[in-house]
C-alpha cells in the first residue's frame, strides 16, 4: 500500500495498481476525535458547534488534533471564539497553533510539499487562487485572473485538484477549503511581487464587474447601466442567452459577489469599487436578503466619496436607503435619501432629484405619515413627468395609490391604481405591473369582490414566480391569504400564510413575518380556534413593538383583543385600551374608523361578551 497527496498515476498506468481516493474524515468521525480530546475539559461542547470546528480544520486528522488540543488547553475560552478564530483567515495558523510549532508547521508541511511538486504554471495559479475574494469560483474567474486561456486553464485546474489543493464541485467549478486558501494567499504574499497580485485582483474584478454588468441587463433592464469600458481580457464577461441563466450565475456566485467591492476597496481600486457597488444592487439574485448588499453598497459609497463621483454616491446612497428600509432600518434610510436629494439639487440632477422624492415618500408611507408622502410622491410625479421618467412616473403612481389605500379612501386609490397598471403594462415592466396587481387586490377584497381580488393577486404571484423573487412572492401571499380567508377559505389561507412567514423569515424582514403570523391569528379566530389565533397575535405584536412600529401594534393589539374576548372579555379591555393611545398621531380616515370601533369596544359594559 502506497499513500500520497498525488494521484501516481504512473503506478496505476504502468503497474496496474488499483487507486482508492481516501478522504477526509467523515464528519462523524472528525466529531468524535474532536470529543475524544476535549470531553474531560469540556464537555458542553455541543455537537453543531463540534461539526463547524470540523469543517473549520477541512475534516483533517492533524488539524483536527490541534485545534482539539487548543480547545481542551483553554477550558474557559467559548468553542465560538475558537470559531471564530478560525474563521478568520490572516489567524488561521495561529489560531491552530498550540504552542507545539512543530505540530501546526505539519498542517502546512502537509500543503507545502503538494505546492512544491506542481509544475511552474501550476503553481503559479494555485497561489493567484488565493487572491481571489472568494473561496468558490469557475474556471472562467480562475482564467481571468491568471491572464490565461480557458483552453490553458482548464489543465492546470485538473492538475490542482489531483494534488487534492482544490475540489471540483461541478463541472468547471472549483473551491478552496479555508485553510488551503490561506496556505495560497500565504505563497501569493511571498512568491508574486505586489505588481502582479494588484494586477491579478484587478483582472478578476473587472471580469466580475462585466459579468454582473451583462446580469443586470437581464434581471434589472430598466434600470440605468453605468458606462463601462469594454473587456480587453483573453477571458471575454459571460454573456447570458435569457433571464433565468442570469439569474442563475447571480445565484451560483452570490457569495463571492459579495465579497468584490470591499476587495476593491481595501486594494485602493476606487473606481472599480464604485462601479461594482452600483452593477451589484441590480446584478443581486432577486430572491437574496437584501442586508447582504449592504457591506457592498458601503464600500462602494466610501469609494465614490474618496473619487467625488456625486452621481455614483447619490446612486449609491439611493440603493443604500432601499436597502435600509427593507430591512425596516428607517433612520438610515432617511438619512441617505436626504443626502442623495441634497447632492442632487447641488450638481442639477433632476431626475435623480425626483427619485429621491419618491424614495423618502415610501419612507414617510412605511411610518404612516401619510399626508407627508403623499406631497413627496406628488412632487416626484411632476418632476418624473418634466424630465419625460415615465417608468418612474408610473412607479410612483403606484405609491400614490398605496397611500390612499392605506389612509382607506378606495375611490381615489382606485383611480390611480388603474391609471399605474395601465402605464405598467404599457412599459411591460413586470415587476411594478405585479405591485399594481397587489393595489388592486387589496382594493377588490376591501370592496368585497373576492374573484376579482383573487385573479388580480394569483397573476401578480405569477410575475413574483416567473421573476423568481421571493420578497414580491412572499409579500403578495399575505393579500392571497387574505382573500383566501374572506372566501372562508381557511387551509388555503394557512397554507399562503405560511409560506409567506417562512420565505421573510429567510429574507430577514421580521415586520412582514409578523404580518404573516397576524393573518393566520385571523385565520384561527374565524375558525374558532381563539387560543391559537391569540399565539399568533401576542408573537406579532412583541415583533411590532420592539420595531417601535406603533400602527402595526395598535392593530395587532386589536386582534389580539378580538381573539380573547370570547373566553376573557376582561383581557381584552386591557389590548385594547393598550391599543387607543398608539393611534392617537394617526389622522387618516382608515385610523380613525379603527379608533372609533375600539373606543366603542371599551364603551361597553364589562364582562360584556356580545
Amino acid at each position: 500500500m502506497v499513500t500520497s497527496r498525488n494521484r501516481l498515476a504512473g503506478l496505476a498506468v504502468r503497474d496496474g495498481a488499483r487507486r482508492l481516493t481516501l478522504g477526509t474524515l467523515p464528519e462523524p468521525a472528525a466529531i468524535a476525535l474532536l470529543r475524544a480530546v476535549t470531553s474531560d475539559y469540556r464537555p458542553e461542547d455541543d455537537a453543531e458547534k463540534l461539526a463547524e470546528l470540523a469543517r473549520l480544520c477541512a475534516r483533517l486528522p492533524l488539524a483536527l488534533r490541534i485545534a482539539a488540543e487548543r480547545a481542551a488547553s483553554h477550558p474557559h475560552m467559548r468553542i465560538d471564539d475558537l470559531i471564530a478564530d478560525l474563521r478568520d483567515e490572516s489567524g488561521l495558523w495561529d489560531a491552530l497553533s498550540t504552542g507545539m510549532d512543530e505540530e501546526a508547521e505539519a498542517v502546512r508541511s502537509v500543503f507545502a510539499w503538494s505546492y512544491r511538486a506542481l509544475p511552474a504554471h501550476s503553481a503559479r495559479l494555485f497561489r493567484l487562487l488565493g487572491i481571489h475574494p472568494g473561496a468558490e469560483f469557475s474556471l472562467h474567474a480562475a482564467a481571468a485572473l491568471a491572464e490565461l486561456s480557458l483552453g490553458r486553464a482548464r489543465p492546470l485546474l485538473d492538475d490542482l485538484v489531483g494534488a487534492h489543493l482544490l475540489e471540483q464541485t461541478a463541472p468547471d467549478r472549483f473551491q478552496f477549503h479555508d485553510l488551503l486558501r490561506a496556505f495560497a494567499a500565504d505563497q501569493a504574499q511571498s512568491d508574486e511581487p505586489p505588481e502582479q497580485r494588484s494586477a491579478a485582483l484587478q483582472r478578476v474584478l473587472d471580469w466580475y464587474l462585466l459579468t454582473a454588468d451583462a446580469a443586470q441587463s437581464w434581471i434589472k433592464p430598466a434600470e440605468r447601466r453605468a458606462l463601462l469600458a469594454p473587456s480587453t481580457a483573453a477571458v471575454p464577461p459571460v454573456a447570458f442567452a435569457d433571464y433565468d441563466a442570469a439569474v442563475d450565475w447571480s445565484d451560483r456566485e452570490h457569495t463571492t459577489l459579495l465579497r468584490l467591492a470591499p476587495a476593491a476597496l481595501s486594494a485602493g481600486f476606487d473606481t472599480l469599487a464604485c462601479q461594482l457597488g452600483e452593477v451589484l444592487w441590480n446584478a443581486r439574485y432577486p430572491s437574496s436578503p437584501v442586508t447582504d448588499w449592504l457591506e457592498t453598497g458601503r464600500a462602494g459609497l466610501v469609494a465614490a466619496e474618496r473619487a467625488n463621483e456625486s452621481a455614483a454616491q447619490i446612486r449609491l446612497l439611493s440603493n443604500l436607503g432601499m436597502a435600509y428600509r427593507q430591512c425596516h432600518r428607517l433612520d438610515e434610510g432617511l438619512e441617505c435619501h436626504q443626502r442623495a436629494l441634497e447632492l442632487a439639487r447641488m450638481t442639477a440632477m433632476p431626475s435623480e432629484e425626483a427619485r429621491s422624492l419618491n424614495l423618502i415618500g415610501l419612507i414617510h408611507l412605511e411610518r404612516r405619515q401619510l399626508d407627508l408622502a403623499a406631497t413627496f410622491f406628488e412632487r416626484a410625479a411632476a418632476q418624473f413627468r418634466d424630465v419625460d421618467e415615465h417608468r418612474r412616473a408610473a412607479i410612483t403612481l403606484s405609491n400614490i395609490a398605496s397611500t390612499r389605500l392605506d389612509a382607506g379612501r378606495l375611490p381615489e386609490a382606485e383611480e390611480a391604481a388603474e391609471q399605474a397598471l395601465a402605464a405598467h403594462r404599457a412599459l411591460n415592466n413586470q415587476g411594478s405591473v405585479g405591485n399594481a396587481l397587489y393595489i388592486v387586490a387589496e382594493l377588490r377584497r376591501e370592496q368585497g369582490e373576492l374573484t376579482a381580488a383573487q385573479h388580480a393577486i394569483e397573476e401578480a404571484l405569477d410575475i413574483a414566480l416567473n421573476l423568481r423573487n421571493h420578497t414580491l412572492e412572499g409579500f403578495w401571499l399575505i393579500t392571497l391569504g387574505d382573500v383566501q380567508r374572506a372566501s372562508a377559505r381557511y387551509g388555503d389561507a394557512l397554507t399562503s400564510y405560511q409560506r409567506s412567514a417562512k420565505l421573510h423569515r429567510r429574507l430577514g424582514n421580521r415586520s412582514r413575518e409578523a404580518l404573516a403570523w397576524r393573518g393566520t391569528g385571523q385565520t384561527y379566530a374565524a375558525m374558532n380556534r381563539h387560543n391559537e389565533a391569540a399565539a399568533f397575535h401576542r408573537q406579532a405584536a412583541a415583533v411590532h413593538a420592539e420595531l417601535d412600529d406603533a400602527w402595526q401594534l395598535a392593530l395587532e393589539l386589536d386582534h389580539l383583543a378580538a381573539a380573547v374576548h370570547p373566553e376573557d372579555p376582561e383581557a381584552a379591555r386591557v389590548h385594547w385600551a393598550e391599543a387607543l393611545p398608539l393611534l392617537a398621531m394617526y389622522t387618516d380616515p382608515r385610523a380613525g374608523a379603527v379608533r372609533t370601533r375600539i373606543e366603542g369596544r371599551l364603551a361597553e359594559p364589562p364582562g360584556d361578551r356580545g
